[in-house]
């Protein structure tokens, strides 16, 4: 039997989150560095509860101009001390609603960065662990992200996209291409399904390459969101693949 985590970055402020709970499995909180504020994590974290979710941290650039899709070249440990107090708003206001945080996965820029920085995966992994060993931390499949992890003792999470394409290197086509963003579901959902399935990934050049898949992406900001939400549970299932969040 394949197990998959279907996850989807929230608190955003697109309103959509109690449609989209219902088909997913994670969801990733904005911490107030890119989008949101506290009370929305608050409205967030108690949705999650309410449809058993896994509550993870969303962290990202100091950048809601740019909702947080801007690169910034900080010093590693400037970055160490974002990561640490956006994990520590969100903790905080999990554990006053009576959850725990499940993993971290860092959001736009920062995530696209450190996917080909080792130093800078690091010093986000690093945070992560200080806060909380157990946490799982999610990572671009096969990047740098994974291997910093994993160094210093961390559960991973190979992350992969379903509203997105993919360059030959492995990574997502840059956002500022025409072709960076999937817009149909059956597209969207066909992806997935081999990645999950054949462990494979059709680039942009239409070269195949090999893919780890341990949970799946649905950015919620996405004009499509719930509607890709609602066709991959419903594919998932019909394949006979559950939908579960990513065990300890």
């Amino acid at each position: 039997m394949i197990n998959i985590d279907l996850n989807c970055d929230m608190g955003e402020g697109m309103g959509n989150e109690e449609l989209l709970m219902p088909f997913i499995s994670s969801a990733n909180i904005a911490c107030g560095y890119h989008a949101g504020d506290k009370e929305e994590i608050k409205r967030v974290v108690d949705l999650c509860i309410k449809y058993k979710l896994a509550i993870g941290a969303h962290p990202s650039f100091p950048d809601r101009e740019n909702f947080g899709r801007k690169e910034m070249h900080l010093p590693n440990e400037e970055i160490y001390h974002l990561v640490k107090m956006q994990i520590e708003i969100l903790n905080t206001i999990s554990l006053a609603a009576g959850a725990t945080l499940h993993h971290v996965k860092p959001h736009g820029a920062l995530y696209n960065m450190a996917a080909k920085d080792a130093a800078l995966a690091a010093a986000i992994a690093t945070a992560v662990k200080d806060i909380d060993s157990r946490l799982i931390f999610y990572g671009l499949s096969g990047s740098v992200m994974i291997d910093e992890a994993n160094k210093i003792g961390l559960q991973t999470a190979n992350e992969v996209f379903a509203d997105r394409s993919y360059q030959p290197d492995g990574s997502l086509t840059p956002r500022a291409n025409a072709n960076a963003l999937i817009t149909d579901a059956a597209t969207a959902t066909k992806q997935v399904m081999q990645m999950i399935q054949l462990k494979k990934i059709t680039s942009v050049n239409g070269e195949t390459i090999s893919i780890k898949t341990d949970t799946v992406c649905i950015h919620g900001d996405g004009k499509h969101a719930v509607l890709f939400a609602k066709e991959l549970n419903n594919s998932l299932q019909a394949a006979g693949i559950t939908i579960q969040k990513i065990k300890h």
